[in-house]
């Protein structure tokens, strides 16, 4: 038996939706598994020499912890990543991680639960739904939890591409989250809750002029791009360039910009600003993913 997964990268918060929304994206981890006598993991790709190669890799411990939630072991078994998604970027790298491993654990042990089932376990041990449930299930999901648990709301959006920026800085999440208000003044809540629904009715209709106007934050955005140098030069230069919204995806530092057209201008005009500010950047071109995890399971191999 050879089991492939391919997890797709997020991007979380999407400006005002803190904590409560997330959108899949076609830049993917791909995870390949096989019997083996004992653990071997292999690593390529974005994090290859920092990353562990036992059991205390992300991956390997997502899968145990479903093994052990169905009451058995891990099994030996011969890992392979190869990654794509850059890690501490904000792009879900962590998420992506969690939701391959237990993927494949549910796979392995010939389950065909929806992805939906593995939410409540992917949340506990990412902390957050927001990055986990669009890795799931692919597209714009929403994502709360009230006094009888999670919900997570996928939301009919029509294809886009967007435009990422990653500067060459470390944002933790853990700094980002201290930087953060403790309160909100009562306008900015509201200011907050509208924005939101806005930008919910923005993505489905894809009418990117309110996108543009819905995107504005007041409860993180403006505290994180503190720790991005050349935040303001990169959104100003994506909005010249054509982008009808910039947000800072997730907990940063990587910028995502949305528009009709012209991404690859967007793109190079974000790195060029991060340049100018004395900082390198990489940047991708990519697809809303609408499909989330995916698994193959060869038999017999």
């Amino acid at each position: 038996m050879r089991i492939r997964i391919r997890v797709p990268a997020t991007t979380a918060n999407l400006g005002p939706g803190f904590d409560g929304m997330g959108l899949a994206l076609g830049l993917y981890n791909e995870i390949e598994a096989e019997p083996a006598s004992a653990l071997e993991v292999t690593i390529e790709g974005e994090g290859a020499d920092l990353l562990p190669r036992d059991a205390t890799n992300r991956v390997v411990r997502a899968a145990a912890a479903l093994f052990e939630r169905m009451g058995s072991a891990l099994p030996p078994m011969r890992l392979r990543c190869h990654n794509r998604i850059p890690m501490m970027s904000g792009l879900g790298s962590s998420a992506a991680a969690v939701v391959g491993g237990l993927a494949l654990a549910q796979a392995w042990m010939g389950r065909r639960d929806p992805p939906e089932a593995l939410l409540e376990i992917a949340t506990m041990l990412e902390g957050h739904p927001d990055n986990v449930a669009p890795a799931l299930l692919g597209g714009l999901v929403l994502v709360a939890r009230d006094e009888d648990g999670l919900i997570a709301a996928r939301v009919p959006i029509p294809p886009m591409r967007v435009a990422l920026a990653l500067p060459g800085v470390t944002v933790s999440t853990e700094m980002a989250r201290r930087l953060l208000p403790s309160y909100l003044a009562l306008d900015d809540v509201v200011y907050q809750i509208s924005h939101v629904a806005l930008l919910v009715h923005a993505f489905r209709e894809g009418d990117w002029g309110l996108l543009g106007r819905a995107m504005r934050d007041r409860l993180h955005e403006p505290y994180r791009a503190q720790l991005i140098p050349g935040y303001e030069r990169a959104v100003a230069a994506a909005r010249a360039a054509g982008a009808a919204a910039v947000c800072i995806s997730g907990s940063g530092p990587a910028l995502a910009a949305f528009a009709p057209e012209g991404h690859e201008a967007i793109a190079t005009a974000m790195a060029a600003a991060f340049e100018e500010a004395g900082v390198p950047a990489r940047t991708w071109v990519v697809e809303v993913d609408f499909k989330g995890v995916r698994v193959e399971i060869e038999p017999g191999v």
